[in-house]
C-alpha cells in the first residue's frame, strides 16, 4: 500500500485461519531451512519497528479530519544471539505455536486467557501479562496479520445506548436497554457482520461509565437524536472497532467526544481519533474523525473554582507526551497548553453544580451552537 509516492504503509491483514496457519508454517520452514543448510545459523526474526521514531502520520488532502497514524517500513530484530534478547526471541515462537493450536481448534481466546496458558506451559519465558501483550504485537508484526486473525479476541468493556437498532436474529433496540446500555461484543467478526439502523443525527463518545449511565437514565437520546457509546475509560479494541464501523455505516453522522478537561481525557479522544502507536499495524482500522465537544477551556466559566483539581505528575507526563506528538491539532494543542499553564483539571461531574439534569442541556446547547473542535 503506497502512501503518496515515496513511503510504504505497513499494515496487518485480516486473514482466514488457514492463511494464518500457512504463514506460521512458512516461518517455521524458513527457520529450519537456514538451521539445516551447509552453513547452519539461527536466523533472526525481522519485525516492523513499533517505536515512536517509526511512527508516521497520514493526513487528509484538504483537512486534518482524516488523519491517522501508521508505521513505516523500518525493521528491528528478535535474535537468539544476544543474552538480553534471547527470551524475547523464544517468546515469539511460543506465542506462534499457541496461536497455531488455537486456530486448529477453531477457538478464540482473550489475551488474559493466553497469558495463563503460557504461564502454565512456559513459566520460564512468561511472567507477566505485559510480556504476552508485547509478544502478540511481535507476532502481528512478523506475520502481518491482525490479532483477531491469530485467534485472539478483544476483551470488551464498551457499551452502547440510544437510537441504534440491531435487527439481527432478535431485534435489539439500544434505546430500551436502560442505564446499563447494551454490551459490545469482543468478537470482531460478529461486529463486522452486524446490521445496524439508526435515525440518530450524532454519535457521542462518553469517557466515563457513570456519565454514560446518567445520560442513558435521563434518556437524553429522546431529546437529542444521538447514539451514546463508552469504553469506560481508555478505549478497548472492540469499542473502537464498532465506532469505526458506525462511522462507515453512517458517514453523515458527526462523532463527538465528551471527556474530562485533563491530559488523560484528551489522550482518550486522540486514541479514538488517530489510533494508537501500540497498535501501529492496525491503527488505521480503528481511527475515526472525532470532534471535541467538551469539556474544554471555555467551559470553565460553568464550573465553580472549588471543583477544579490540581494536575498530578501523571497528568504532566501525559501532557508532555501529547505535546511531542505530530498528530495533535493546533486547537487541541492550545487546550493542552492551557491545562498545563493553569495547573488545573476539571471533571465532567463538576457540571452537576447546575443540577443532575444539566448534562443533557449542556450537550444540546453545544451541538446547536456547533461549539466543538
Amino acid at each position: 500500500m503506497k502512501f503518496f509516492t515515496d513511503r510504504e504503509i505497513c499494515y496487518a491483514d485480516i486473514l482466514p485461519p488457514s492463511e494464518v496457519r500457512a504463514r506460521i508454517e512458512v516461518a517455521v520452514l524458513n527457520f529450519l531451512k537456514i538451521l539445516t543448510c551447509a552453513d547452519p545459523a539461527i536466523s533472526d526474526l525481522l519485525l516492523i519497528n513499533r517505536k515512536s521514531s517509526n511512527r508516521r502520520v497520514s493526513r487528509g488532502l484538504l483537512t486534518d479530519d482524516d488523519t491517522w497514524i501508521f508505521l513505516s517500513r523500518s525493521f528491528c530484530k528478535r535474535t537468539l544471539m544476544r543474552a538480553n534478547a534471547a527470551k524475547a526471541f523464544i517468546r515469539v515462537w511460543k506465542v506462534m505455536e499457541m496461536c497455531f493450536k488455537i486456530l486448529l481448534q477453531e477457538k478464540r481466546v482473550t489475551q488474559r486467557e493466553l497469558f495463563y496458558k503460557l504461564l502454565c506451559v512456559s513459566p520460564d519465558c512468561f511472567s507477566s501479562q505485559l510480556q504476552v501483550n508485547r509478544t502478540i504485537q511481535d507476532v502481528v508484526s512478523l506475520l502481518r496479520c491482525s490479532r483477531f486473525s491469530l485467534g485472539i479476541m478483544a476483551s470488551s468493556r464498551g457499551i452502547v445506548a440510544g437510537r441504534l437498532l440491531e435487527p439481527d436474529k432478535e431485534m435489539v433496540d439500544c434505546s430500551e436497554c436502560g442505564s446499563s446500555g447494551y454490551a459490545i461484543s469482543g468478537d470482531l467478526n460478529l461486529l463486522d457482520r452486524l446490521v445496524m439502523k439508526t435515525d440518530a443525527r450524532y454519535i457521542i463518545i462518553v469517557e466515563k461509565h457513570a456519565i454514560f449511565q446518567r445520560l442513558a437514565e435521563d434518556r437524553v437520546f429522546n431529546h437529542i437524536p444521538v447514539i451514546l457509546i463508552t469504553a469506560r475509560g481508555y478505549p478497548d479494541i472492540a469499542t473502537r472497532f464498532l465506532l469505526h464501523r458506525m462511522s462507515r455505516t453512517f458517514p453523515e453522522l458527526p462523532i463527538m467526544a465528551l471527556v474530562d478537561w485533563n491530559p488523560a481525557g484528551l489522550a482518550i479522544l486522540c486514541t479514538f481519533k488517530f489510533g494508537s502507536i501500540g497498535m501501529g499495524l492496525e491503527a488505521y482500522r480503528y481511527a475515526c474523525n472525532v470532534k471535541w465537544l467538551g469539556l474544554r477551556g471555555d467551559d470553565l466559566q460553568l464550573i465553580p473554582e472549588e471543583s477544579l483539581v490540581s494536575l498530578k505528575p501523571r497528568d504532566l507526563q501525559i501532557a508532555k507526551s501529547l505535546m511531542s506528538s505530530e498528530t495533535l491539532q493546533e486547537k487541541h494543542r492550545e487546550e493542552l497548553a492551557l491545562m498545563v499553564q493553569s495547573g488545573k483539571r476539571a471533571e465532567i461531574e463538576a457540571l452537576y453544580f447546575h443540577g443532575y439534569d444539566y448534562l443533557g442541556k449542556y450537550i444540546a446547547k453545544k451541538i446547536v451552537q456547533a461549539n466543538y473542535i
